[in-house]
Parts: C-alpha cells; structure tokens; sequence
C-alpha cells in the first residue's frame, strides 16, 4: 500500500483544497497520505471535513512554508522545517513512496537535487507534463526546470521522457521530436541544432524494445527519434514526446491552458447569445463537450512528475483544486508501483552513446539557481 507525502501548504488555496483532495483520495483508493503543513491550520480543515481520526491520514506538523518569493535553492538549506522540505525529507528517509506539492516548482526541483539526488547519468531533471491529441496524450518537456540546459541534457530528456511514455501512456516505441520553429535542419537556435545532432544517432538501424538490451550506433534506440516538430505538431498526434528547454516548455504550457480555457468561454458565450434553435444543438452537444474539457481541464492530470531524481515527486499547478490534488495522490500511486525509476537509470545507462563525448558544450541554469518558478 502506497503512502504519499502531500505539501499541505503550497496551492493557491491552501491548505484548504489539500486536504479536501486528501480526504477524496483516500475515500476512493487505499492509499495512505501523510500530510505536511501547519497543524493550526490544517488540522481544522480535517475536522470540519470528518477526517481528523481517519487512520489512512497522518498529520505531520511543518511550521514553515517555502513561497514563490522565495528563492528556491536558499529556502530548501534554510527552511528544512517547511512543509516542502519535510515532505521530501520523508521520501528520503523511504518513510512515504512519493511527494506531492503544488508550491514553488523551483524550490521542488531543489529539493529533488538536494534532498533525493539524482539517478545515476542524469545530469539535470526535468518536469514533464502530458498534453492530450487527437491519438492519445503527448508528454511534453522540461517545463521549467531548466530554462538553459546543454544539449546533452536535452539528449537525456529524450530518454527519460521516451520511457515515461512507454509506461505511463503505454506507447512501445514513442516517437520523441525536438521542438523548434521549423522543421528544417537549419532552422532553431544553437542549443536546438547541437541537440539535434546528439540525437541522430538514435536513427541507427533497428530498434530496442523498451530498455530490453545494450545498444550502441549501430543497433539504433528505445525510441523513434523524427527530428523537429513544430508547436501544432504534437496537438495532431504525430509525436509521443516533445523535448524542449524549461523556459520554452514552460511558456508552451501556459498558453495552452489559456487556451482552452478561452475556447471554452467563448463557446459558451457564443451558445448564450444564440437563438432557441442554436441552443437546442449545443443541449445535443452537452457530452460531447464535456469530453472535450475533461480532456483539456489539468486536474484531469493531477501533477507533473519530476523525471531524473532519484523518488517520486509531483509537481502540482499552483492554481490547483481539490479534485487536481486527488488526481495528484492517485496517480503518485501509479509512479510509485510504475518501476519508472529504475527503468530510466538502466535507459539512460544504454542510451549514453548519444551524448558521450559531448559533455559541457552549452549553459545548464536551471530554476533552482534563478530560473522559471
């Protein structure tokens, strides 16, 4: 039975929708939740809830909080009290199987290096989210992590992210594009070009079944590697996993949740102003529709897992609702039981002939030391 560590103080509302999502989690589900935050408070919020006795949560008591004014690596060696830093001290001491926060993703990813380290090869994590096309879902990143990573890194995310898709969207051999302004080999920027590079070599003839055998050159990669792609690409269904840097993933994101939201709106207000026949057709189109936001709406995906520490931490939106964290707990659960760790290290292990040779060309800033929050 799996037990997650739940920051209960790092959403927008918190601790509120914390513990509303706790709450609903464990009443569905058998796992157990430890939950991390200030008792004054939190304790409360269990109470008016009828959970404060319920043996699947346990509350530990954090009298600190990391904000999203603090500067991340700082506030993880300053604040160890915090209810982020406990939750991750938990997972270090293999007392919890997962952490969940929706607080400051840079002080998340520092603790990930601080306090979790990373697998063996890894040389900087990444955040990866999902994002739903027309054939499935498409994991998408870093997302913010890393706003100047080195091409080799970026080589690395492939990887991990290839795996990621193999066992949680259960794709046999994804197709993994690099994200740029074109599809032509001139096209990008320094960084996008040498990454680009790195990665032919995964064109070698034949194909790994997901991490099965050693490879080299000549036996080609867990993973079909199809070169650029573009912003729409990913959306039609014709790639599995897009790599990106943290600042350019993390912009990417964020447009498209304010895009869907937007359509949304706008569809609705449009069915409003309508006349009795038009909103007799959009009634008719009620699911439909509903399907259509389910897929759109991020609490439908709980968290962002951190790929490349060594444990497993989501990272939760900080505008997240109580149905966001459930979603969050149930599916720490799934990356608990998924093998994803130690499936990426024996990846990453067969897969270093694409950047070996390589190492140090480019930047390597990530939002711990000052980058996207």
């Amino acid at each position: 039975m799996q037990r997650i560590a739940v920051d209960a103080m790092g959403a927008d509302g918190a601790p509120r929708v914390e513990v509303e999502g706790v709450v609903a989690a464990v009443r569905e589900s058998e796992i157990r939740v430890v939950l991390v935050g200030d008792e004054a408070r939190v304790r409360p919020e269990l109470e008016a809830l009828g959970a404060a006795g319920d043996p699947r949560i346990e509350l530990r008591h954090a009298p600190d909080v990391i904000t999203m004014d603090d500067a991340p690596s700082m506030a993880v060696r300053q604040k160890k009290k915090s209810s982020m830093r406990v939750c991750f001290d938990l997972a270090k001491a293999k007392e919890v199987d997962a952490v969940i926060s929706a607080g400051n993703s840079g002080a998340m990813m520092a603790c990930g290096l601080f306090v979790l380290g990373r697998l063996p090869g890894v040389e900087r994590p990444a955040i990866v989210t999902s994002l739903p096309t027309r054939t499935g879902d498409c994991a998408l990143l870093d997302m913010g992590a890393n706003v100047d990573p080195k091409p080799t890194t970026m080589a690395q995310w492939a990887v991990l992210g290839s795996v990621y898709a193999r066992l949680l969207h259960d794709k046999p051999r994804p197709r993994v594009g690099l994200l740029s302004n074109g599809s032509e080999e001139h096209k990008g920027t320094a960084l996008t070009r040498e990454t680009h590079h790195l990665l032919l070599a995964a064109r070698g003839q034949g194909a790994l079944t997901g991490a099965s055998r050693d490879p080299g050159p000549e036996a080609g990669a867990a993973f079909e590697y199809v070169g650029y792609v573009e912003g729409r690409d990913f959306f039609r269904g014709d790639v599995d996993v897009v790599v990106t840097d943290g600042f350019t993933g993390n912009v990417v994101l964020k447009s498209v949740e304010g895009a869907a939201e937007v359509i949304m709106t706008m569809v609705k207000e449009e069915v409003a102003k309508a006349g009795v026949l038009a909103r007799l057709g959009a009634a008719l189109m009620i699911k439909p529709l509903r399907r259509l936001k389910h897929k759109t709406d991020y609490a439908e995906y709980g968290g962002a897992p951190l790929l490349g520490v060594d444990g497993v931490a989501l990272v939760c939106h900080g505008g997240s609702n109580a149905r966001a964290i459930a979603t969050a707990v149930r599916v720490a659960g799934r990356f608990a039981q998924s093998g994803l760790g130690q499936e990426s290290t024996t990846a990453v292990a067969q897969h270093a002939f694409l950047w070996n040779g390589d190492a140090g060309r480019g930047g390597g800033l990530s939002a711990a030391e000052g980058g996207v929050s």
